[in-house]
């Protein structure tokens, strides 16, 4: 527990510390909550860029180290403290961020507390960190390992190796820390968009999109690195928006979301640009649109856009873009052979292992936020609650996505729906031409977007009327029941999704990695003890470690050697194993563990 919580504490502390100082860089000179989501991608950046240098990890923290401590000191330097800017300066971000860091906090520690022990998330729904682990402790003793030479992205396990050589944590906690932090930092994040609106709202819409269904769903599984893009996006969106209201004035406007763009790249690798390079594009069309006349259609623009926000001129806001591309493409150059060798891997293969730990395809609708099932895989009427639930629920969401749309483009709130429709294309692309696996993928990146769409017109429609319109009569009759209902339909089924989060072992060793090798095809028997096995969700963990192989699984306090069995591992003061001399006679009843099967795991 205690290096779960350190792990948190570093990460966010670094985060919102480099992220203010890089953003008041760029121009800024008030407090941003896209913070964040930059400092998370520069640590990634920094930490990719020093891991593997003299050390395996040690420089790697103390470059952090010494940049968190500037940003501090840079912070306390130029930040405004106390005074009359409500939540942009340096004590009213604290006063508006404390519950939602608060609350993400408790949120990602749900799975935890359900359980009764920290370690490995989501072993029974993805073993997938298994490999995470294996890579991050190849990492930290300056080894090579598959995903390495894959060309996979390894921005986040740089992260992780950091904690272990410069504090002392276990990898396992490390990750479990890493992904606790990105709820919370993508909670704060979307405080950007809710920062005027009085504290309960701002605090609810907050955690809603930073914990939607799906991606609470993924963050049960461990899935760090689909979070954090979902993060990415989502803060790319903002900080489009921010650099035409807040930083307008500024020649590095754009910078911030190339730096998050940066560290998208080096947590997702070149599929990243699928959500990104989209949503510029779309982000670039809807202002030519509207620079044209299309607020002539009845539409309003926006407080901000009245004032003179969007009227820059063309030629200063094209410098500013093409500096922030130059810094993007500098910064992303070392990385650019590697994801040249990323196209390979096989989830990008339609004929490879399109289902991963899927039944099937998923529902795009999980998207909306109403999804009343523990398990995101599952089919509308599989679980406990009825088939009716979940299409009312679609039905309520869809219409509320549909209004939030509407009433975004009123406001001419182009990067917003620039996000969701880069997202929708991104599922379009992944439904038709890739497998179930990436679609799902695609549904959680989208997810955070989405509840933002939904979310803003009603925490805050005081701010999307139109002249003439009585909108305190609309809200007292509408909003106030529609908003709180969403709220705590949606916020239902997040905490649904972490409570019902398996929790796994509480260490890893890569010795079982290693004895893969050795045996081969076995038969293998592996003895573990009774609590790893039904206190800590050991068996999909052996099997996936054991992958390859027929595998035998079985309590240490049986003690029997089946028949056929060649070798056997032992949990005894860290993973042994043996060979067995004389097999008994007879046929193995030891099950295949084939690669597709282990990644299936038994359905919670």
């Amino acid at each position: 527990m205690i290096g779960t919580y350190a792990a948190v504490a570093a990460i966010c502390v670094s985060s919102l510390a480099i992220g203010q100082a890089a953003i008041g860089l760029c121009g800024a000179r008030t407090w941003s909550w896209l913070s964040p989501a930059v400092g998370l991608a520069l640590l990634c950046a920094v930490c990719w860029g020093t891991v593997r240098l003299p050390g395996d990890g040690v420089v790697s923290a103390v470059v952090v180290l010494v940049l968190t401590i500037a940003s501090v000191a840079w912070c306390v330097a130029f930040l405004p403290h106390g005074g009359e800017e409500g939540d942009i300066d340096a004590g009213g971000a604290l006063r508006a961020g404390w519950p939602v860091a608060l609350g993400a906090l408790l949120a990602a520690s749900l799975p935890f507390a359900v359980e009764g022990h920290f370690g490995i998330l989501g072993t029974s729904f993805n073993p997938d960190m298994s490999q995470h682990l294996l890579a991050a402790d190849r990492l930290a003793e300056g080894h090579s390992s598959q995903l390495l030479n894959q060309g996979y992205p390894l921005g986040p396990h740089s992260i992780v190796v950091a904690l272990n050589k410069g504090l002392g944590i276990g990898l396992v906690q490390g990750f479990s820390g890493l992904t606790m932090s990105v709820a919370i930092l993508a909670s704060l994040t979307a405080l950007a968009a809710f920062r005027e609106l009085p504290a309960i709202p701002r605090t609810a819409g907050a955690l809603l999109v930073g914990l939607a269904y799906i991606t609470a769903s993924y963050f049960a599984q461990g899935a760090f690195k689909e979070t954090m893009q979902a993060l990415y996006l989502l803060a790319f969106v903002l900080a489009l928006r921010e650099a035409d209201r807040t930083w307008v004035s500024h020649q590095l406007r754009f910078v911030p979301a190339a730096l998050i763009a940066v560290g998208s790249i080096y947590t997702y690798s070149f599929p990243s640009l699928i959500w990104l390079g989209p949503a510029l594009v779309l982000w670039l069309l809807g202002k030519a649109f509207f620079a044209a006349g299309g607020a002539d259609l009845g539409d309003h623009p926006s407080p901000v856009a009245r004032g003179g926000g969007t009227k820059s001129g063309t030629g200063p806001a094209a410098r500013a873009l093409g500096l922030a591309l130059v810094v993007f493409a500098v910064l992303t150059l070392p990385e650019l052979g590697r994801m040249l060798d990323f196209h390979s891997f096989e989830t990008f293969d339609p004929n490879g292992p399109g289902l991963g730990n899927l039944f099937g395809q998923i529902s795009p609708f999980e998207v909306l936020g109403i999804w009343p099932s523990g398990d995101f895989r599952l089919a509308p009427g599989d679980g406990a609650v009825s088939a009716a639930a979940y299409y009312l629920g679609i039905a309520f969401g869809l219409a509320l996505l549909a209004y939030g749309l509407v009433q975004l483009w009123r406001r001419r709130e182009t990067a917003i729906i620039a996000g969701v429709g880069a997202a929708a294309l991104a599922y379009a692309a992944a439904r038709v031409g890739g497998t179930p696996y990436t679609a799902a993928k695609a549904i959680e990146i989208a997810a955070p977007l989405v509840a933002l769409t939904i979310l803003l017109p009603l925490l805050d429609p005081r701010r999307l009327s139109e002249p003439g319109v009585d909108l305190g009569a609309l809200w007292r009759s509408t909003d106030r029941a529609v908003a709180p209902l969403f709220v705590c339909a949606a916020g239902l089924c997040s905490l649904l999704a972490l409570a019902n989060a398996p929790v796994g072992p509480t260490s890893y060793s890569s010795k079982l990695s290693e004895y893969r090798k050795q045996v081969g095809k076995g038969p293998t028997l592996v003895f573990a003890s009774p609590q790893f096995l039904d206190e800590e969700h050991g068996e999909p963990f052996l099997a996936w470690e054991m992958r390859g192989g027929r595998v035998c699984i079985q309590s240490s306090d049986e003690n029997k050697v089946p028949p056929g069995v060649r070798f056997v591992v032992r949990d005894e003061d860290g993973w042994t194993l043996t060979r067995v001399r004389r097999p008994l006679p007879g046929k193995s009843p030891c099950p295949l563990v084939a690669e597709r099967q282990a990644r299936q795991g038994p359905a919670r």
